[in-house]
């Protein structure tokens, strides 16, 4: 603990001043560009990764990066998504995957985690994804299997979230859009689905033609 308050500490002297203005702004409200949802895993960071600042991503974590399908049920996860989207609007919601996730190696073997109730039963979310990569993948090696099990998660969730009322309105009405990411740990590397194509590319060439017209419109701006 001595550790972290002492970035608090250097937090509150040297970068909070330098962006005051930033905090000032967000201080009256929040406007983010995406629902980030990812995984708990302390490797895992997210302004880092996406070179954000604080208010440009709404972000919801747990093990798995599981988006429980809807039901009447009330939860955080269900909860949080219904506000990003039916009270912030946002526009877009990524679900981040990621290498070595222990998460999606419990859900390979979801019967030895007798010891952890509640992390078996949340995995129960994973399960088609896990089902399909057993089937599809049963000739791979572990690695290329744990691979195709983290691709087959992420647009497991990515279906799961399509049952949420406020998410199957505003994609509806155009006014939200969805992707799924998978970011390897030690490349450094993010996937990005193509659900148009079912493949996964780099982030660089998924997003191109996004990035493209982004800066026309910035030169023209």
């Amino acid at each position: 603990m001595p550790h972290f308050a002492q970035g608090v500490v250097k937090f509150q002297r040297e970068v909070f001043p330098e962006k005051a203005e930033l905090f000032e702004r967000l201080s009256t409200g929040q406007s983010p560009e995406a629902l980030f949802i990812t995984c708990s895993d302390s490797r895992i960071e997210t302004a880092m990764l996406t070179q954000t600042d604080p208010g440009e991503l709404f972000i919801c974590r747990n093990a798995g990066n599981i988006v429980p399908p809807h039901t009447n049920q009330t939860g955080g996860m269900t909860a949080s998504i219904e506000f990003a989207i039916g009270a912030l609007k946002i526009p877009h919601i990524v679900i981040c995957g990621h290498t070595e996730c222990g998460a999606m190696k419990g859900a390979m073997n979801r019967a030895g985690l007798t010891n952890l109730p509640h992390v078996r039963e949340w995995l129960g979310y994973s399960q088609g994804a896990v089902d399909i990569t057993e089937a599809l993948g049963a000739d791979l090696d572990a690695d290329a299997k744990m691979r195709m099990l983290l691709e087959q998660n992420v647009m497991l969730q990515l279906q799961h979230l399509k049952t949420h009322p406020t998410v199957a309105v505003a994609m509806a009405q155009g006014l939200v859009t969805l992707h799924g990411w998978v970011y390897d740990i030690k490349t450094g590397e993010v996937s990005a689905y193509n659900e148009t194509t079912g493949s996964w590319d780099s982030v660089e060439d998924r997003y191109a033609a996004d990035s493209a017209a982004a800066m026309v419109t910035h030169d023209h701006a």
